[in-house]
């Protein structure tokens, strides 16, 4: 097939990139290398993905550029591109998030309504439920952003369904639970806690490490997006995709300090605002629906992550 992705260069999107390559499939991926985290990171992602034959490099903004003319002959658009990050969708921030996260959907729904697509797959967030009322959480849970960067992606699943309903575009949302693994966002938690352990700095831990969340490794997570792409049943649906279990943030971060063969410092800040209190996905839906079975341990997924972060994984080390 030819498949769309939006955000190729990314964390979650190279791998995807790299899994629809290695099927067969032609890919176009778009990324606009926006100043979200370092540009080293998605050039060295790029880079590799550049490699193959099979995929060509579109660097494009999506809420600007002419869309049509890249989703020409496309079978599947797999819509992962956006600002992402909890904490800094606050304040004047928030113009961005809008932008990249709804206005981008938009345009890329609508540029996608007259083509002959086999599915449209949006990556959502498990933000969407805010702190749920009950675990583990299914998708009729009420929804109920604790953060603006949660209301942008609800804001950009209704977008997707409201597309299918009036359009009949067949898109699906998939409910992503804290995705982890090799060429993580520098931002995001396991992340920066190999950085602090390989650099030798204490730990940073919003809250007292209590809070409990359902880690999805990056493997398992495109084996749902691409299983998403297919299967029958899944047009015009709402799905989750977690690990298949939760732990305390205080229990993984002894993990990662095993994976790293070091024993963590942990400094406590007080608790951020928009952090859920806890996560934890019923997958039923998607064992169902997509035939999803997470594969990966949250302790084998880390040591693949510690590898990367300690290797030249795509030319880039710790430091960068």
């Amino acid at each position: 097939m030819k498949a769309i992705v939006t955000g190729a260069a990314g964390f979650i999107g190279s791998h995807l990139a790299d899994a629809l390559l290695a099927a067969g499939d032609h890919v176009v991926g778009i990324d606009s290398f926006s100043d979200g985290y370092t540009a080293a990171l998605k050039e060295a992602n790029a880079a590799r993905l550049a490699a193959s034959s099979g995929f060509r490099l579109v660097r494009a903004d999506l809420a600007e550029a002419a869309l049509a003319p890249l989703l020409d002959g496309a079978t599947v658009i797999f819509h992962l591109a956006a600002r992402a990050g909890v904490r800094a969708s606050w304040g004047s921030e928030f113009d961005r998030y809008a932008r990249d996260n709804l206005l981008a959907t938009q345009r890329l729904l609508e540029a996608a309504r007259g083509l002959s697509l086999a599915r449209f797959v949006y990556a959502s967030s498990s933000s969407v439920y805010g702190d749920a009322r009950a675990l583990p959480v299914s998708e009729d849970a009420p929804t109920d952003p604790v953060s603006p960067y949660g209301v942008t992606k609800l804001g950009a699943e209704h977008l997707t369904r409201i597309y299918h309903r009036a359009f009949g575009v067949p898109t699906v949302s998939l409910r992503l639970f804290t995705v982890y693994g090799p060429r993580q966002r520098p931002d995001m938690a396991f992340h920066k806690f190999f950085r602090a352990l390989l650099r030798d700095e204490p730990i940073e831990v919003y809250g007292d490490g209590s809070q409990t969340r359902d880690f999805t490794y990056v493997g398992d997570a495109v084996a749902a997006i691409r299983a998403a792409a297919t299967a029958p049943g899944a047009a015009g649906e709402t799905i989750n995709v977690g690990g298949g279990s939760r732990i305390a943030l205080r229990d993984a971060i002894a993990l990662v300090g095993e994976a790293a063969g070091r024993a963590p410092r942990v400094v406590h800040r007080p608790a951020a605002r928009g952090d859920a209190g806890h996560t934890f996905a019923s997958i039923a839906k998607a064992e169902s629906l997509l035939g999803y079975r997470p594969k990966t341990a949250l302790a084998d997924g880390l040591r693949e992550e510690h590898r990367w972060l300690v290797g030249d994984a795509g030319g880039v080390r710790v430091e960068g």
